[in-house]
């Protein structure tokens, strides 16, 4: 018997998180080693254990953001994937470190949106099958838009 069901991951409107999948006990550690090198981070991140003593394996230098993680883990309960929550960073920040780390096979999404992940449920566990991230187009972006992309891009300073 195969279950489809949606989780919304609950954080504050403005958060960006990190959804992805690993394979490995260790996962926990090392997506820690690859944050906690962004000068000013903050974080929380949650490891779902799928096998021996299936824990939310959680770590972060940030108390709250640790048990936002761990909470919304608890929620998703999809074998070996991983949360994590940021603050004063961005995902384009940590990604490409965190793709570097040998046991991480995929990232779902990153994002700030309101998110909902589609998980797959049978009886010998759960997996995530993707992402919702955001909301429908409003259509194609015009030169008012353009103008406001390029200027907000600026004033976070990612273009000169």
């Amino acid at each position: 018997m195969l279950e489809l069901k949606t989780v919304r991951i609950d954080k504050p409107d403005d958060m960006n998180f990190i959804l992805g999948q690993a394979h490995f006990i260790k996962t926990v550690e090392d997506l820690y080693e690859a944050l906690i090198n962004v000068p000013g981070i903050k974080f929380g991140l949650a490891f779902i254990e799928a096998s021996g003593a299936c824990k939310i394996r959680s770590e972060g230098n940030d108390l709250s953001l640790k048990e936002l993680a761990s909470r919304n883990a608890l929620e998703v309960a999809s074998g070996h994937s991983f949360i994590i929550f940021l603050k004063d960073a961005y995902p384009v920040n940590v990604l490409n470190a965190i793709k570097n780390i040998p046991e991480v096979c995929n990232i779902y999404c990153a994002t700030a949106n309101p998110a909902e992940v589609i998980i797959a449920e049978t009886k010998s566990g759960r997996g995530i099958l993707g992402v919702i991230d955001g909301s429908l187009p409003k259509g194609v972006e015009g030169q008012a838009d353009i103008a406001w992309r390029k200027d907000l891009l600026r004033k976070i300073g990612y273009k000169l």
